[in-house]
Formats: C-alpha cells, structure tokens, sequence
C-alpha cells in the first residue's frame, strides 16, 4: 500500500483538505473534509489533526503534503519536521481539480469562492495540464454574504438560500420580458436580467432580496464564464468551489445554459476541486 498525499487549500474564508491513496485498484480518494478558524495556522493545523487523525494517518503514512490558496504562504516552514511540504500555485490547482473532477481534457474552470477566478485548462499529450489564468471578478461568496448582512441582517449561506427560495424576481430585477414582449435577439430570451435591483418594488420583502443579490452573484459569473468559453471555442464550463452548492445559485445556470448554448458542468465534490488538484500537483 502506498503512502498518501494530501492537499490542503487555505482560502479566505475556510481550509480544505483532502488525500489521495495508491491502492492495488488504484488511487483511491480519501473523503475532503474543511474547518474554519481564525488565522491561516491555526486552521491549517486544525485541519492536518481533524483529517489525519479520523483517517487513522500518522505522520509516517503520508508521502508530502501540497498546499495552496491565499493562506498558504503564512505555512513558510514543513508543518512539522521531516514532512515533504510544498506550496503549489493556485490557478495551476483550480484548472488541474476541475479537469480531474470533471474528466474533461479542455474547459473554462471556474473557481467561485470569496472572488471568482477563471481559468483555461487542457490536458497535453504527455498528461500534463497546462493553465492560463484568463482573470476574475470581485463577485463571488464574499459579495452574497457582505450584501446580504448589509441588506437583510442574515450572513450565514443556509440562512440566505432559505430566504431566497420564496423570493420573487419581479420585485426586485428588471428582466427582458418587462420591457418587450417578444426577443429582440436570437440569442435571448425573456427571462434574462436587464438591470439588477433596476425593478425594486415597495412591496419587495427579505426574500426577495435574498434571491436577487444571489442572482446578480450568479449572473455575474455567469456571463463572464460564457464569454470566456466563447474566446475558446468551447461549448464547456466547469464550475468549481463552494457557491456550486447554492441552489438559487444553481438555477442561473440552468437559465444561462438554454440561452447561450454553453454546458455548465458541477462535477461532485465541485467545492474542493482546487484542494484536490493541489493534492495532484507536481513537486
């Protein structure tokens, strides 16, 4: 049996970590798992205990451990002596997750978490992944929760989603369809947002609030993923990180892909695709 390699992502809000096992049918992954804390080390030291110690791993049993994420470069030392660590980029850990989540050769990967990245991923011949950090936007998680606690007084993910289930959209965005009533584009239709918030009616209540902020969330994305994928002549998307569990999130997609023609792709365990492909990453 060999040894494992494990993955940690330190990003803004929480640490991800997840292993990988040879196994005589292969290499086998070892649940992810995540913690939240106060500071950079002390969840990274959070998750290294809860994860080794419920999957039985002793520091002997583990290969190197690769790390990423914006947390990553408070770990300056190995976490402890004699243990392989290294820091591996993380748009290289977006791109490499998404292609291994998905099975794709070729994709725009998204990453939404805190932000929202964009990356272009594709497997070469000889199996390596080459990765072009294509940009990104400021709206992401953070703006959900930010715009929410300013707006609504909630800031936890399930409060909102619960919030956002009995919203209505037509209290709160302006859409195609209220000010024609017909597409005025082949490549349109009346359910898309012409102006986020551009229709807020007095009678507009927390729920509906709640879904147009995580609406303008995900339109955002959204679009700026199907241009991307447009650059590439692909007709692939890979959406990746924790916003993929949203299901007011969820349904933007669903909306964005009958109108453009582009296949949003959330691949299980979309939230830890970058920690995974940390964890798959050269030394």
């Amino acid at each position: 049996m060999g040894k494992a390699i494990l993955g940690i992502d330190v990003g803004g809000s929480a640490t991800k970590i997840v292993g990988f096992k040879d196994t005589e049918n292969g290499r086998v992954l070892i649940d992810p798992q995540y913690v939240h804390a106060n500071d950079p080390l002390t969840s990274i030291y959070g998750a290294f205990g809860k994860f080794t110690m419920e999957n039985g791993l002793s520091l002997g049993d583990i290969e190197r451990v690769m790390m990423t994420g914006v947390g990553s470069t408070f770990a300056e030392k190995p976490l402890y002596e004699g243990l392989n660590c290294h820091v591996v980029p993380e748009f290289d850990s977006v791109g490499r997750g998404g292609l291994y989540l998905s099975g794709l050769d070729e994709a725009v990967v998204v990453s939404m978490g805190t932000g929202t990245a964009l990356i272009y991923a594709k497997k070469q011949e000889n199996g390596e992944v080459s990765i072009e950090y294509l940009g990104g936007t400021g709206v992401g998680g953070g703006t959900l929760i930010g715009l929410s606690r300013l707006l609504l007084g909630v800031d936890t993910v399930d409060h909102i989603e619960q919030l956002a289930k009995l919203g209505d959209l037509g209290n709160i965005d302006l859409r195609i369809g209220d000010m024609s009533r017909k597409n005025l584009h082949p490549n349109m239709n009346l359910e898309l947002t012409a102006s986020n918030f551009g229709k807020v009616s007095d009678l507009a209540d927390k729920n509906d609030v709640a879904l147009g902020v995580a609406n303008l969330v995900g339109e955002t994305i959204g679009m700026l993923s199907v241009f991307a994928a447009r650059n590439y002549g692909l007709d692939r998307v890979v959406l990746t990180g924790n916003l993929t569990t949203l299901a007011p999130i969820r349904r933007v997609f669903e909306i964005l892909e009958r109108t453009f023609n582009i296949h949003f792709v959330i691949p299980e365990n979309a939230p830890y695709a970058t920690v995974i492909g940390a964890a798959l990453g050269n030394v």
